[in-house]
């Protein structure tokens, strides 16, 4: 899977008039987890070993060698435990140059010792470091004042995960636009300047005579012969397509994985309805499906911000299995709240339900998706206004239909329904197992002018 590694930089933070003892033993204990977690959870830990005589930050002059620390390696996440009360101008001094989500937490303080000094006030030095952040106007994301050993912590470090992977997900991106959207929908037109001045979001434009002759060129080598064989093995039944059909599609797989690579681009959107029947007598759905699953969301019908939607969906799970970008098609015929979630066969084929026949037919995919819990995201925007709208949902039995799709069911249809008709959404939305609803509405705080819109 393409992903955007996560890299976070951890400056445990001190008020020099506490305990020394205590906040070495602190620091030692809180570093260690997270050297743990690091292997657990798949970040790349940045610590500040050396660029302070106790390897904390408590001082303005260690403020400016950890910021350009942390530049350097790429952080791109801050992460501020509070081993005592804490250093709030320190804090705030790293965490406003560098402008990245940010987390606060310090250990829960242990019980007052008669009348003897106490050693952290660990909780009141939080209040002090979020009203500091507040005042600057710097959104960060907080976990309860709890001992590290607690699942509350887990819990949380967790979400923040989630929350800094969804936003990195959209910074500096690069999209692959390959050909116009199809003439009659108004629905995925967007502003492009406004994207990449806003949001530095990117589209690369290519024609299409230059993917046609690529994958044309690429339909017989070996990287071609192996998709076709991952088809095979993936007991997809594809004998309805002849063996020219099978290397167009292949070819056509590589030559758009080949330029997204080359040009640096994490998804790519696409006319799906002409160019590629014409041009190599195919129709591109589960291409779209297989990319997906090699971790490049590819959205249909040219749609950019359902691209976009996409890879914060895929940056959710931390890239481990794909999402999906479906149609809001019509209302389950007896469950007033289930909406059946459709496309004409580009869903990943790693997502399907194992029971029933999948196959591909005229290069469009025919299966239903597997049973579980859902998070539905779009992001979308309209006269200089961007929204993200989120909301969790259940797959439920349905009617058998073709191509790609699963019958979700929320708890009110009808206030979904009406947000999306009322806009700026359209019919696509995209769609990730498991629930990561309070990540992404983090996520919205850290992304400038994205309004969260919860369902």
């Amino acid at each position: 899977m393409l992903k955007k590694k996560l890299v976070i930089g951890v400056a445990p933070t001190r008020r020099d008039f506490f305990s020394n003892d205590t906040v070495l033993s602190n620091r030692d204990k809180i570093m260690s987890h997270m050297k743990q977690y690091a292997e657990e959870y798949d970040f790349e830990l940045v610590d500040i070993q050396g660029l302070s005589p106790d390897n904390t930050l408590s001082l303005l002059i260690d403020a400016e060698k950890i910021i350009e620390h942390f530049r350097s390696k790429g952080v791109n996440a801050l992460f501020f435990p509070h081993t005592n009360f804490g250093m709030e101008e320190a804090v705030l001094k790293v965490a406003r140059n560098l402008k990245l989500p940010t987390l606060i937490w310090g250990e829960r303080d242990e019980a007052p010792n008669g009348f003897n000094p106490r050693t952290t006030d660990t909780q009141c030095g939080l209040f002090a470091t979020g009203k500091a952040l507040y005042r600057a106007r710097i959104p960060f994301t907080y976990i309860e004042n709890c001992f590290i050993t607690e699942p509350t912590f887990r819990n949380g470090f967790k979400k923040f995960l989630a929350t800094a992977r969804i936003v990195n997900s959209v910074k500096a991106l690069r999209i692959a636009q390959i050909s116009v959207r199809p003439q009659p929908f108004l629905s995925v037109m967007i502003n492009e300047s406004e994207l990449f001045e806003r949001y530095e979001i990117e589209l690369v434009p290519v024609s299409a005579p230059i993917i046609l002759s690529e994958a044309k060129q690429l339909a017989y080598t070996k990287e071609s012969e192996d998709i076709i064989q991952g088809y095979k093995a993936s007991g997809i039944d594809i004998s309805k397509l002849d063996n020219q059909y099978l290397h167009n599609m292949a070819g056509l797989e590589q030559a758009i994985w080949n330029f997204c690579m080359d040009n640096n681009c994490s998804a790519a959107v696409s006319e799906c309805w002409f160019i590629f029947r014409e041009a190599l007598g195919i129709k591109p759905c589960a291409v779209f499906g297989n990319l997906a699953d090699r971790g490049l969301p590819v959205g249909c019908e040219n749609d950019v911000h359902g691209a976009i939607s996409m890879l914060m969906a895929s940056a959710c799970n931390n890239y481990v299995e794909p999402c999906f970008l479906a149609d809001l098609t019509q209302r389950h015929p007896t469950n007033n709240n289930a909406e059946l979630l459709w496309h004409c066969g580009p869903f990943p084929k790693s997502l399907r339900k194992n029971q029933g026949h999948a196959f591909i037919e005229e290069g469009m995919g025919n299966w239903e998706l597997k049973e579980g819990e859902l998070t539905l995201l779009r992001f979308d925007g309209c006269r200089g206004e961007y929204k993200l709208l989120v909301g969790k949902a259940k797959t439920v039995n349905g009617p058998i239909t073709s191509g790609n799709y699963v019958w979700a069911e929320v708890d009110d249809w009808p206030a979904w329904e009406e947000k999306i008709v009322t806009g700026p959404y359209i019919h696509h939305i995209a769609g990730v197992y498991g629930d990561y609803t309070s990540a992404l509405k983090e996520a919205c705080k850290y992304i400038p002018g994205l309004i969260l819109d919860e369902a």
